[in-house]
């Protein structure tokens, strides 16, 4: 009997994700599945930098490695938001296609507070630091904010 409701827990579980995932990206190129992938390398190179900050273990040297890393790609996501590319599996608000030019400043916002985040890593200083991981974190959630669901 134990084993009957095993396995009716597994093939449950089966159907649930066969039928509750998202839609997936056939487009060619994959353009939405392209800029998630790049958004999660952009979150793994910044979120062990915050964690380092809220627990007090600011390590300069790490710091800057991890601000390296997070330059290198800060790039990554923003050459697939192509015209056409609002489909689901996405998770962006339909403005940023609609407001072009003010995604674009949110993003150069992005990209500038990344540069800064650098140049307050090389100075070692936890202060000058601490303020600019903030301002990259400020922009990340104002263009959440206002370009995804």
């Amino acid at each position: 009997m134990r084993h009957q409701a095993l396995l009716i827990a597994a093939l449950s579980a089966s159907i649930l994700t066969a039928c509750g995932g998202e839609p997936a990206d056939t487009r060619p190129g994959q353009p939405v599945s392209a800029r998630r992938t790049a958004f999660k390398k952009i979150l793994l190179a910044f979120e062990p930098m915050g964690v380092a900050l809220r627990e007090k273990q600011y390590d300069a040297d790490r710091f800057i490695a991890q601000a390296g890393e997070l330059a290198k790609v800060k790039d990554g996501p923003w050459r697939h938001f192509g015209p056409d590319t609002n489909y689901p599996p996405t998770h962006a608000k339909a403005s940023v296609w609609s407001e072009a030019q003010r995604f674009a400043a949110k993003r150069d916002d992005f990209l500038l507070a990344v540069d800064r985040l650098t140049q307050a890593a090389a100075s070692r200083d936890e202060k000058k630091v601490a303020t600019a991981y903030d301002a990259v974190h400020d922009s990340c959630r104002s263009c959440h904010k206002s370009f995804k669901d």
